[in-house]
């Protein structure tokens, strides 16, 4: 796969190989890969997690917020 660059980005991986913070160019891609794929991941893990939120609150689930269960909440 061939992947073109912009400019900027090219400087960006060129000066962290320059600074030893990366072995190579492709190192930087394949960081920014990970990272991408990370950033996926929790986005995926959040929204699974507003689901099962949801769903408890269309079963009935949960806790009417008031400025008493503000307190409450605080003590524990």
């Amino acid at each position: 796969m061939e992947v073109e660059l912009t400019p900027d980005q090219k400087a960006l991986a060129r000066r962290a190989v320059d600074s030893g913070r990366l072995q190579s160019e492709e190192a930087a891609v394949q960081g920014a890969l990970a990272l991408r794929e990370d950033r996926e991941r929790r986005r995926l893990e959040f929204l699974a997690t507003l689901d099962h939120a949801r769903a408890g609150l269309a079963r009935g689930e949960g806790r009417v917020i008031t400025q008493e269960a503000m307190r409450e909440l605080a003590l524990k």
